[in-house]
Formats: C-alpha cells, sequence, structure tokens
C-alpha cells in the first residue's frame, strides 16, 4: 500500500490541494493565451480526459487581460504561468487565476516579490514555486558545482524563505529535471524540510513515445514514495497526451481510478485470434467512458481464461473463436467476429445497471 506524505492542505479556487487530497491531474495549454476562443477550446477537450486543473502561459500584458475570459469558461481551476515580469502576476489575480507559478529567481526583486505575496494572500491564491535544473541562478550551479538535486533545493528554498517572511504560506513546490534520479532525489531532500504539498512531473521528458516512458518512471518513483500532490507529464506534443499518460500512471499505481482498465496478452506464437485488432477495437469503443471498468481482451488458452474471469468482463480467444466471461462466470463460446459485439453489449449492460440506465457507454 503506498503511504502518501504528510503534507498542508491549501485551497485551490474550489477545491484543495495536499493534505490527502486526491492527487491532482494537471496539464499546460499550448494555445496563444490572447487567443481566447481557442485557448477555451483546448481547455474544454482538456477538461472531458480528466484534467483538473489547466496552467497557461503569460508572456505579456494582452495574454494577462484575457485571463478572466478563460476563466469564465474553464470549469476547472486556472494557472498562470509568470517569468519575470511582476505585473503580470497582479494584472493574473485581479483577472482571477486560482494560482500563480513563479520561477525562483525570475523575479529578483524582493519588494516586487513581497507586493504578489501581499496580494495573493489577500485573495487567497496560492503560489506555486517552480524550479527547473535548466533555469537554476549561476551563483546557485557555482556554489554547488553544478544543477544537482541539492541546488535544485536550494533554488526553489530561497523563493519559500522569501515568501514565507512576508507572511505568505500557501506555497506548492515543484523540483524538477530531465534525470530522474536527480528529480527524485531534490523532492526526497526537499521532503525533510518541509510539509508543504509537492507538484511533481519530469520536465523535457521529449516526445510522446520517449516521454511517456520517461515520465511513467520519475513519476511513478516519486508517487510510488508518497511524494505527490499534483501532476503534469511534459511531453512534447499535445496537452491531450499528457492527461492520458498521466491518469494511467495513477491507474496503474492504484492511486486513483478513471475510465477502462484494458488488460490484454501480449502476442506470441499460441494466438489464434486478432488480439491486436480487438484491443485497439475494444479500446477505441471505450475512448469516452469514464466508469472504472475492468475489461480483459485475451489471444490465447494459457493465461486468457484466467485474466478474463479476473475481470468485470472479458473474452479469452482461440483457435478462430473465444469464450465471452463476466465477473468470473463463462456465459458462452463465439466465433471471433463476435466477440467483440458480445464484450460491449455486456460492458454496456453493466455501464448501465451502475448509471440507472442512461446513455450506452460508446455512443
Amino acid at each position: 500500500m503506498i503511504v502518501r506524505r504528510d503534507t498542508r492542505r491549501i485551497a485551490f479556487g474550489v477545491r484543495y490541494i495536499g493534505g490527502h487530497e486526491p492527487v491532482m491531474v494537471q496539464s499546460m495549454a499550448n494555445t496563444d493565451t490572447r487567443n481566447v476562443k481557442e485557448t477555451a477550446e483546448q481547455i474544454a477537450r482538456l477538461r472531458d480526459l480528466g484534467c483538473e486543473a489547466v496552467r497557461v502561459a503569460v508572456p505579456d500584458m494582452d495574454a494577462a487581460h484575457a485571463l478572466g475570459a478563460i476563466k469564465a469558461t474553464a470549469g476547472m481551476p486556472l494557472i498562470a504561468d509568470i517569468h519575470f515580469d511582476y505585473r503580470l502576476a497582479l494584472e493574473a489575480l485581479k483577472q482571477g487565476v486560482d494560482k500563480l507559478r513563479l520561477n525562483p529567481g525570475n523575479i529578483s526583486d524582493a519588494g516586487k516579490v513581497k507586493e504578489i505575496a501581499c496580494e495573493a494572500k489577500a485573495r487567497g491564491v496560492p503560489i506555486r514555486v517552480g524550479a527547473n535544473a535548466g533555469s537554476l541562478s549561476p551563483d546557485i550551479v557555482e556554489r554547488y558545482g553544478g544543477a544537482v538535486s541539492e541546488a535544485i533545493v536550494e533554488s526553489a528554498w530561497e523563493q519559500v524563505r522569501l515568501l514565507e517572511e512576508n507572511g505568505f504560506e500557501d506555497i506548492v513546490i515543484s523540483l524538477k529535471a530531465f534525470d530522474i534520479e536527480k528529480t527524485v532525489g531534490a523532492y526526497a531532500k526537499m521532503a525533510e524540510r518541509t510539509n508543504y504539498p509537492f507538484h511533481i512531473g519530469i520536465t523535457e521528458a521529449g516526445r510522446a513515445w520517449a516521454g511517456t516512458i520517461r515520465s511513467s518512471i520519475g513519476i511513478g518513483i516519486l508517487l510510488y514514495k508518497g511524494l505527490g500532490d499534483t501532476l503534469r507529464v511534459s511531453l512534447t506534443a499535445e496537452p491531450e497526451e499528457e492527461v492520458k499518460t498521466a491518469w494511467e500512471i495513477l491507474k496503474s499505481l492504484g492511486i486513483r481510478q478513471r475510465g477502462p482498465i484494458i488488460i490484454s496478452c501480449p502476442t506470441c506464437g499460441r494466438c489464434e485470434v486478432d488480439v491486436i485488432g480487438m484491443a485497439q477495437e475494444v479500446e477505441n469503443r471505450l475512448s469516452g467512458v469514464t466508469k472504472p471498468i475492468k475489461i480483459a481482451v485475451m489471444g490465447c488458452v494459457v493465461n486468457g481464461p484466467g485474466e478474463a474471469r479476473d475481470a468485470d468482463v472479458g473474452i479469452a480467444g482461440g483457435r478462430g473463436r473465444g469464450m465471452l466471461f463476466r465477473c468470473g462466470k463463462m456465459l458462452k463460446v463465439l466465433p471471433e467476429r463476435l466477440l467483440i459485439p458480445a464484450l460491449m453489449a455486456e460492458v454496456d449492460d453493466i455501464l448501465k445497471r451502475e448509471a440507472g440506465g442512461k446513455k450506452n457507454a460508446h455512443e
């Protein structure tokens, strides 16, 4: 059983971060924030996929002025990503954002940081102190002999202390690097210093395929160690892919469930049905389902029947035909071409019973 670290519980819009609240899935829009329509449409797509908080870039005052209109339709907490210009943070707060993300050292004037902290505190808006290995101050890099874990921690800690000196404690901390060992080490060291909640991720993880693997390993280690209260999977891909990957990580660790869990066997010479095609079809037909349900698509009689029995519903193929199971009970043997329709009918029946007769799962 994964035991999460005890952290402070911080208000975040209509939700909370930390304090054993569910680990929150975040992403970041890649649209031009000044284009309200395009940004709002992307946020709506992310929301439908299970994104629970979204960050937007605020490169200039025009983008900051657009935040209010974006917030009005977001349907989830909105985070303003602020760099260099403290006035953008102040305007973002006026526009009603739910959280600020500040990169340590980007706003070097302590008086300006104080002004942001006072305004955020007055509005009940938390601040994420986000330290990245690639953007540490030269002084810290020199002091620690490189962008090592200790340097990332110290960079964030300097900003945390500055906020605390100004009476601000609604803080979330992130400590990201491309290197997994460096990232895990930084979070572990910071956990020894404070009980502020953590936003976790592996930054600049790469394109969808390689980045998903790197992120899954890094984020998975952190979550398994109980070090994580919110997360973003950072991919060189559309943000929709980040949200999908984040949920699969949480589901794989049994931390949270959303949508189907599809168990399907690897291909081998024993397969006598098109298990690849069947698994893909099931996944496609269930793409809009949010209810947790375990479905098995198995290709032979060695492990297939056992795995299918463990699922809510499943099929186990063999020599052009297969068995249909539901909750451990075999229902019937069918030709291969009828396995998927029969499986989907059982899925629909399960979801209808649980939802009180609502629409089909894959309509």
